[in-house]
């Protein structure tokens, strides 16, 4: 009884004796109390509540330790230097006071303390309901009959929702037996559910419920880091870096540095250019700048300070951007038009199958599940890509559109890059469909002609619901009933030709594109808007990163790598990729580990051969696969988590990322062992290549991999050659700062139509950057927080924070870490709110000096802005408090100040009140 529980005096013990009951012991008193709190009272407090397991195991221990410090410490000859056992340990009578003077709950095997009050619990477990919602629904009706209260408990809230249609949509004979039931939803994780008949209370488990994996949790700082990487991820600034700012060039960062201005301190970025000109950049600008991404191995020319070329560098680059946007939003524009098939709502199949996953949904992948069926039931084609690292859980996504295709009567083509991912995505589809009307096939070249004929046969007759194959779906002999979804595996492998092939089969075929490293066209394609983008950068809770470390063709790594892996009781991958001499290296993993089962795998066997190999290493018959990069996509064994990869030089940086994920996909530790040449005979872009595989083994690195490819080979190769110049000039990042002006001009004017929904004035978001020039004290003091790049790391935090729920994190975050904030810091976090406003109100520069408030409004006079209502409401504010507030022409520019602002709040107030008659 909790009631009981809480009702604890400080002085009461209690003990855990068995399952069903729980003892309540009086307090334990028969030694005196020492006169001081000792060891962990001193910091837990007489209040706290110690839960420990068999204690006089935990006793027995302690005084065995205890004691063996004692005979080490009798032993050292001048032990006066050293402090003895007591001074420093707790022996068990320390630890048995300690515990007599707080609360105690004891569990286990054993009773130590003697019971003197006893409560039953009247608990059963609950059962497993392995997915049958009828036998759930008639257990909840007869609970809820006896009046027991009914919970069910989901960590995740969409999986409650499912549950929830299920339940009310589940028929038996055209009868819906479960529309009028009701539950409590509880939103956290239980181990498993219960029946308290003393209580009347009945709890289920979604996991239970449906058949699936306890979602457990690995240590918060493995995922901490994932959850900031994004697609414009900036490594750390160093000095000396070379930095683009997007008004003033490109130039070398020199760090941080405290600017006096009239007696006021503040802290700026120093940034260095030609003819070493030093520009002070404040911190409210700090997303102004950003790290040079050109070609590696190439250094930028600085510009110069005062004259006109960046800005001409600029204006070129911007002309060129705009044509190839125009390009691809024509293009855009045309599938908006194409009439294509609208897809119904979700049945109650659907909800059955996705909460069927016997994994946790990670929120990317709820999130990318609810945009592509949003797309399938739009009235034109999806040309949606899903962008996730290895592992992140793709391929259920794929499977979830492809049984909503399905299920409307539509064919679905899988095109994948081998035969045999072909065979084991078949084996995939077929077991998580298999309770359900959908018919899944495959076509690869481990099946006869006989065996393929019949299937593209059943194909055009339309009983193949999903087929699933390699470029050989593109063949010209290949006829659908009715094709409704193309969905593309690891497009990075595909040609163009080959997916215009497929797209020619029907001009308003839905697309769904699915990819760990994407190739440059295809994100940019994406950051353009001429295809939708998902991301899924949450890994699966369960997952460790790859370990991974480059090394010479050493045969004691070698040995000690398998060994390792086969001594706890796991399978390795060795890729050699020549099939010359494949079968020799076998020969040598046999003599250096003897008692493994070595087998050898490569794409010019026989078929059947090759496919009974594959099978065979995935049911554990071998220890070692020795093979050709053929396993690099999609193969997932999670026993197998050692992968050793032979002259690593000669592979791209994705296909090395695409190999090392084939293991760590389960919750065992992975290995990564890249064997290559001596790194002074590797060429430079072999050696970078090797050196960024080893850096981003991180989990969801798959981004920073696709970016570092870009340094690489040369920002450039994203468009064609003939961009390649331009993009080096003014670096990758300041490229897609313009490619986004330029877009937004085409939306604002050629595709003004296109885009009306968006430019309605309630959706309109008019200035999207505010720049803050102030003399006021805004900085994060040395003596609050001392080390520069922990400073800046701070500022770059602060500047990507767009919304007050992350200011309130940011700023809890602080005082937890350094202490209450000073008044600098608080007048900083002041001016995100004061930007924010500032933009809402259409200020693009807002100046604040010497008790001068003024704030510049948009520069281009013929923006919409100026027709808009909010422009209007701002002149009326005007006119009514002339007294407070100017409006007038300042060197072009239409400009509000006022007079007399002293500080940030001051200046908050001030904008405030613009703002709020508009609300």
């Amino acid at each position: 009884d909790v009631d009981s529980i809480r009702s604890f005096e400080p002085s009461d013990q209690l003990s855990i004796a068995s399952y069903d009951h729980i003892n309540i012991v009086p307090n334990i008193s028969e030694k005196l109390l020492q006169e001081e709190q000792t060891s962990f009272l001193e910091f837990l407090g007489l209040s706290s509540i110690v839960w420990i397991k068999d204690v006089q195991f935990t006793l027995d221990k302690i005084d065995a330790y205890y004691q063996k410090a004692v005979d080490a410490w009798s032993k050292i000859k001048n032990n006066t230097i050293q402090q003895p056992p007591n001074e420093i340990y707790i022996d068990k009578n320390e630890l048995y006071n300690n515990l007599s003077q707080t609360k105690v709950i004891e569990f286990g095997g054993t009773h130590f303390y003697n019971d003197s009050q006893e409560i039953k619990l009247d608990i059963s477990p609950q059962p497993n309901f392995n997915k049958n919602f009828q036998l759930l629904i008639e257990d909840i009706k007869t609970h809820q009959s006896n009046d027991y209260e009914v919970t069910i408990i989901s960590e995740n809230a969409k999986q409650i929702e499912r549950i929830h249609n299920i339940l009310e949509d589940y028929e038996v004979n055209g009868e819906l037996i479960g529309k009028d039931l009701k539950f409590n939803p509880q939103y956290f994780t239980l181990h498993e559910g219960f029946i308290d008949n003393s209580t009347k209370k009945v709890v289920y488990t979604d996991h239970q419920i449906f058949d699936r994996y306890h979602r457990f949790r690995v240590k918060d700082n493995l995922r901490k880091s994932n959850k900031s990487i994004t697609l414009k991820e900036l490594t750390g600034l160093q000095k000396g870096d070379f930095v683009t700012h997007i008004d003033y060039g490109i130039g070398v960062f020199d760090g941080l540095e405290i600017v006096d201005q009239g007696g006021k301190q503040t802290e700026s970025i120093r940034l260095l250019y030609k003819d070493r000109d030093v520009l002070y950049v404040s911190i409210q600008s700090l997303h102004r700048i950003a790290k040079y991404s050109g070609k590696e191995g190439k250094e930028p020319v600085l510009n110069k300070l005062g004259t006109t070329t960046w800005k001409t560098k600029k204006a070129s680059a911007k002309k060129k951007v705009k044509k190839i946007a125009y390009d691809l939003i024509k293009l855009y524009a045309k599938r908006k038009a194409t009439e294509g098939f609208s897809y119904s709502k979700d049945s109650y199949l659907q909800t059955e199958l996705e909460a069927s996953f016997i994994f946790e949904d990670t929120p990317d992948q709820v999130t990318s599940t609810i945009a592509v069926k949003k797309d399938m039931e739009k009235p034109f084609p999806m040309d949606r890509l899903i962008c996730g690292d290895v592992g992140f859980g793709k391929t259920e996504i794929a499977i979830r559109a492809a049984f909503k295709a399905a299920v409307d009567g539509k064919q679905v083509a899988i095109l994948v890059p081998t035969t045999i991912l072909a065979f084991q995505h078949y084996q995939t589809f077929s077991k998580r469909l298999k309770d359900y009307p959908v018919t899944v096939d495959y076509i690869n070249r481990f099946r006869s002609t006989k065996q393929q004929k019949e299937t593209l046969n059943k194909l055009e007759n339309g009983k193949v619901d999903i087929i699933i194959g390699t470029h050989r779906l593109a063949g010209k002999d290949i006829k659908y009933n009715d094709l409704g979804l193309l969905i593309i595996d690891e497009e990075q492998k595909f040609g163009v030709s080959v997916k215009d092939k497929l797209k020619t089969l029907k001009a308003n075929l839905d697309t769904l594109t699915l990819t760990a490293t994407p190739i440059p066209r295809t994100l940019q394609f994406s950051l353009l808007g001429a295809r939708d983008l998902s991301v899924i950068n949450t890994p699966p809770p369960n997952r460790y990163p790859v370990e991974t470390s480059v090394t010479g063709f050493n045969e004691e790594t070698i040995r000690d790598a398998v060994s390792y892996e086969l001594a706890r009781g796991g399978q390795v991958y060795f890729i050699h990729n020549r099939v010359e001499n494949i079968k020799e290296v076998a020969g040598t993993i046999q003599r250096l580990v003897p008692n493994a089962k070595i087998s050898v795998g490569h794409g010019q066997m026989e078929g059947k051969k090759l496919e009974s190999i594959m099978m065979d290493f995935m049911h554990g018959d071998f220890d070692v696969l020795v093979a050709t990069t053929i396993i690099e996509s999609g193969l997932d064994i999670p026993n197998a988590n050692t992968i050793v990869i032979n002259q690593a030089q000669n592979f791209g940086l994705s296909d090395l990322h695409q190999m090392r994920g084939r293991v760590g996909r389960s919750n065992k530790k992975a290995f990564c062992y890249l064997l290559a040449p001596p790194q002074s005979t590797l060429t430079t872009e072999a050696r970078k290549r090797l050196r960024a595989i080893e850096e981003f083994g991180d989990l969801g690195s798959g981004f920073n991999i696709a970016m570092r490819d870009l340094d690489i080979r040369g920002a450039g190769d994203m468009l064609g050659a003939e961009q390649s110049g331009f993009i080096s000039d003014i670096g990758y990042d300041t490229y897609q700062k313009i490619l986004d002006e330029a877009i937004q001009e085409l939306k604002e004017g050629e595709f003004k139509e296109l885009y009306a929904e968006e430019l309605k004035e309630e959706n309109r978001i008019f200035v999207k950057d505010c720049v803050i020039e102030t003399d006021m004290e805004i900085l994060m003091p040395t003596t609050y927080v001392n080390a520069v790049d922990e400073r800046l790391r701070l500022y770059k935090q602060l500047n990507d924070i767009n919304n007050e729920q992350g200011l309130k994190e940011f700023t809890n975050n602080l005082k937890d870490r350094f202490g209450d904030l000073p008044h600098q810091t608080e007048e900083l976090i002041s001016t995100m709110r004061l930007k924010w406003l500032a933009q809402d109100i259409g200020f693009e520069r807002l100046y604040m000096k010497n008790s001068i408030l003024r704030g510049y409004f948009i520069s281009n006079p013929d923006s919409d802005y100026y027709q808009s209502e909010k422009f209007g409401e701002i002149l009326m504010f005007v006119q009514k408090n002339s007294k407070v507030c100017k409006m007038k022409e300042i060197k072009g520019k239409l400009a509000l100040t006022f007079n007399q602002v002293r500080s940030i709040e001051e200046a908050l107030e001030n904008l405030n009140n613009i703002k709020n008659p508009l609300c």
